[in-house]
């Protein structure tokens, strides 16, 4: 399928690793050029070499902390007027939420819910005018099934969800749509260092933190982050145009209700 978006332009956050790069590479695939941002420079240009390699697609980077206003001010003079923002950060840390302090809560908020904002903030304007927009939130299934030991993580991006569902139908008239992209398990580092984490937290190993975790999920497997690439470039798409404010969960069928 013509997903009808080559040649625009997309602000891919956290891009380095994981669900971003992914995202990244599936939008290259449909032609469109990308401002790619994270914290680690390596890893972030290693990305970008292998995604122009095999799209031919142009690829900037940025390295840029957006939990503060330098690091988003640097990835918008690259990319000012972005007709796709992927948003999406590096979650919190796991834990026991009596050991958190005030500080943590905050840095969280900034991370999942406040950067996201400050973005959207300051593209949106531009894609109203031009009468495309695509913002995507990468968020997390815990937004509909709250994760023990994930608190930081629960209650920073249920904020964020609130505010996009306002938003989002506030400028659906103008082609432009605000969606969230809800990952359960998928396979990538962060739930490689969260596993030993929560397995030491219970006494438990590892491996036994895995096994009760694939025995929740029908399709009996972690995600690949390319399934969850595709299905954000489908949301970027021009066929996406009347689905906005959802909040579409990809998680193997591990979350049993209907709404």
């Amino acid at each position: 399928m013509d997903t009808g978006i080559r040649g625009r332009k997309a602000l891919v956050c956290a891009a380095s690793k994981g669900l971003g790069r992914a995202c990244a590479r599936a939008l290259a695939r449909e032609g469109v050029s990308l401002t790619i941002c994270a914290r680690g420079a390596a890893a972030l240009e290693t990305a970008a070499a292998e995604i122009r390699a095999e799209s031919g697609v142009e690829v900037l980077t940025v390295v840029a902390d957006l939990s503060t206003a330098e690091g988003r001010a640097a990835v918008l003079a690259t990319c000012p007027d972005p007709d796709i923002v992927i948003n999406n950060n590096g979650g919190p840390p796991t834990g026991d939420f009596r050991k958190f302090t005030r500080e943590d809560w905050l840095h969280a908020l900034d991370m999942n819910m406040l950067t996201p904002i400050e973005l959207i903030k300051a593209t949106i304007d531009g894609m109203v005018a031009r009468r495309f927009g695509r913002i995507v939130n990468i968020t997390s299934g815990a937004v509909k099934a709250p994760m023990p030991q994930f608190d930081l993580s629960n209650g920073a991006r249920a904020g964020l969800t609130g505010f996009i569902g306002g938003l989002a139908r506030q400028v659906a008239q103008h082609n432009v749509t605000l969606n969230n992209l809800l990952p359960g398990l998928f396979n990538t580092d962060r739930m490689a260092n969260a596993f030993p984490t929560i397995a030491k937290s219970r006494g438990i190993s590892t491996e036994q933190v895995i096994a009760e975790r694939l025995q929740n999920i029908p399709a009996g497997r972690l995600g690949d982050t390319a399934e969850f690439g595709d299905a954000c470039a489908f949301l970027c798409s021009a066929q996406a145009g009347y689905i906005t404010g959802q909040n579409l969960l990809l998680d193997g069928g591990a979350y049993r209700g209907l709404l």
